[in-house]
């Protein structure tokens, strides 16, 4: 029996779920990733913005070490102290008050989804089910968490939707009042930097009206930060860029640097229903995660290194409109916020990256036809120099492979 990896996958043991690219990974350092065939790339993956430190960072691998020599997981049927230091830094650090630790953003908003109806329940309203959601959300890959996105490509093939849910445009608000007016509505959740959704940055404007709208109807804001939350933005959370917070919050990807972890956090109002046996997790809030958590927030949300995301973020985008000048049959358009960067393409947006990937450099897909830079947060701005000449390189082969197609 061997024990290779095979490259066909028809040959795999594995569910055929995942349309992987021909790279396969053995290490990473920094913002390098090492493939096993001697390929080194410049990766603006990251994992999809969860190597917030970037591959293999010493203080990470010292945490991991010396927990590992500790004890791994006695599950939450015991008091794990390093739970509440972390949950008091998030605290400190943000509006919340309580804080629910899981291993996925995915586990994240199943908690928060939870916490919005037994918030309504103990009320006397338990009718009050509706979550309101946006087109172009992503919020994971559970089934209420696919019902709360709302693409119908991850929801074909799985039985009836579940109820509950209410999907709107962020540009129809009529119809987010109208919804946000329902005797059935509960909480809106949606994501201040959209990830997959295209790399969207919702305006204050847009925010308070929300914000606004849960107040007048005595609905939950729910914000999901799981991809553009712990200093991805510039700030340590991207609804601090306004003056508009939330009650609850997701958050996961860079909170463990790459561990698995996530949180749900909120107010003390809005979590005040989540009493004993209500919700749970075996693994959530382990001491490992603890441990690299506390390790990877330690470093993210330092002053100096949520500066160095404005300064390089602030490089990049002028960059790359000097790009986008340079190359308007290429890019259309530059979106998102801080180092969660959107660049809608012309060419199809697998083929760009496919193209960067050729080049040694490693870049995430998006809806609405555009490719994402996830960077490592430290990213310095020699390796935001090197990855925009590669980034290029790439769209002179774009333009070259135009050139070639059949008119």
């Amino acid at each position: 029996m061997t024990t290779s990896q095979p490259s066909d996958q028809a040959q795999s043991h594995l569910f055929g779920v995942y349309n992987r690219a021909p790279l396969e990974v053995e290490r990473g350092e920094g913002v390098r990733l090492h493939a096993r065939d001697g390929r080194v790339f410049v990766d603006l993956v990251q994992g999809i913005a969860t190597n917030g430190l970037g591959h293999c960072h010493p203080k990470l691998i010292k945490a991991v070490k010396a927990q590992a020599e500790k004890v791994w997981h006695v599950s939450n049927i015991y008091r794990i102290p390093e739970q509440e230091e972390l949950a008091n830094r998030l605290c400190a650090d943000s509006f919340a008050d309580k804080v629910f630790f899981t291993n996925s953003g995915t586990e994240a908003i199943e908690c928060a989804l939870k916490l919005a109806r037994k918030f309504h329940a103990d009320k006397g309203q338990p009718e009050r089910i509706d979550v309101i959601t946006f087109e172009g959300a992503f919020h994971g890959r559970s089934y209420a968490a696919v019902n709360a996105g709302g693409n119908d490509a991850y929801l074909t093939g799985f039985g009836p939707k579940l109820p509950g849910y209410v999907h709107l445009s962020l540009d129809d608000p009529e119809a987010i009042k109208a919804a946000a007016a329902a005797p059935t509505a509960a909480a809106i959740l949606v994501e201040p930097v959209q990830g997959e959704g295209g790399a969207r940055a919702l305006s204050e404007t847009e925010l308070q009206f929300l914000r606004n709208l849960c107040d007048q109807n005595g609905l939950l804001l729910m914000f999901d930060e799981i991809q553009c939350g712990v200093g991805r933005t510039g700030k340590l959370w991207a609804y601090q860029w306004t003056g508009v917070q939330p009650d609850v919050l997701t958050t996961a990807k860079a909170l463990g640097g790459g561990f698995p972890i996530g949180a749900c956090l909120a107010t003390e109002a809005a979590s005040a229903g989540m009493i004993p046996g209500t919700h749970g997790s075996t693994f959530g809030g382990n001491p490992l995660a603890m441990a690299v958590g506390l390790a990877a927030y330690g470093e993210l949300s330092k002053s100096e290194a949520l500066d160095h995301v404005n300064e390089v973020s602030g490089f990049l985008r002028q960059q790359l409109q000097g790009l986008k000048a340079a190359f308007p049959d290429i890019i259309e358009d530059i979106r998102g916020k801080g180092l969660l960067v959107g660049i809608k393409v012309i060419p199809n947006n697998r083929e760009v990256m496919t193209l960067a990937r050729d080049n040694g450099l490693l870049i995430a897909g998006g809806s609405d036809n555009c490719v994402r830079l996830l960077p490592p947060l430290n990213l310095s701005i020699d390796e935001a120099r090197e990855a925009l000449g590669l980034l290029e390189k790439t769209f002179i082969a774009a333009r070259e492979a135009a050139k070639k197609e059949p008119a």
